[in-house]
C-alpha cells in the first residue's frame, strides 16, 4: 500500500530514486504528490476533467487523469520575446493525460492540479510545444 492509498508506486519507473511514497511519506523526489494532499482525490479528478473540458478547447475530451512525474511532463516553452519558461516542478508528482488531435500527428498535453490547469499542444515525444492554456483555479 502507498502513503496515501493509491497504488502508483509500483508503475513509476523512477520508483527507485525516492523509495516508494511510504519511504518518502508522500513526497516523491524531495516534491509533493498532489494525491497525497487531496483527501478526496477521485473528486478532485471529477472536478478537474469536467473544468478541463468545459474550457471549450476544440478536440480535446479529457477521460481520466493520471498521476505523473513533473519531470516528464515539464516543458520548455517558448515566449514571444524569445526566451523560453518551464511552468511546473520536476520534482511534484501531478495529475495529467495526453489526448491525440484528430488528424494531425500533434497531441494536447494537460497538467493539472488544485491550484492551477496548463494545456499543451506538442509533437511527438513533447517536441515544438506551444502553450494553450494556463488557469489558475483560484
Amino acid at each position: 500500500m502507498t502513503y496515501c492509498g493509491i497504488e502508483c508506486c509500483k508503475d513509476c519507473s523512477r520508483l527507485a530514486e525516492c523509495g516508494g511514497c511510504e519511504k518518502c511519506k508522500g513526497h516523491p523526489f524531495g516534491g509533493s504528490c498532489v494525491a497525497e494532499r487531496n483527501r478526496d482525490f477521485s473528486e478532485l479528478k471529477r472536478t478537474l476533467m469536467a473544468e478541463i473540458n468545459a474550457l471549450g478547447i476544440n478536440g480535446l475530451e479529457v477521460k481520466d487523469l493520471y498521476l505523473l512525474s513533473g519531470a516528464f511532463v515539464n516543458l520548455e516553452y517558448p515566449l514571444a520575446n524569445g526566451t523560453t519558461v518551464k511552468f511546473l516542478n520536476d520534482n511534484d508528482v501531478y495529475l495529467g493525460n495526453q489526448i491525440e488531435k484528430q488528424g494531425s500527428e500533434r497531441c494536447y498535453g494537460v497538467v493539472a492540479n488544485e491550484d492551477f490547469i496548463l494545456v499543451s499542444e506538442y509533437g511527438c515525444s513533447g517536441i515544438e510545444p506551444e502553450l494553450v492554456l494556463y488557469k489558475r483555479r483560484y
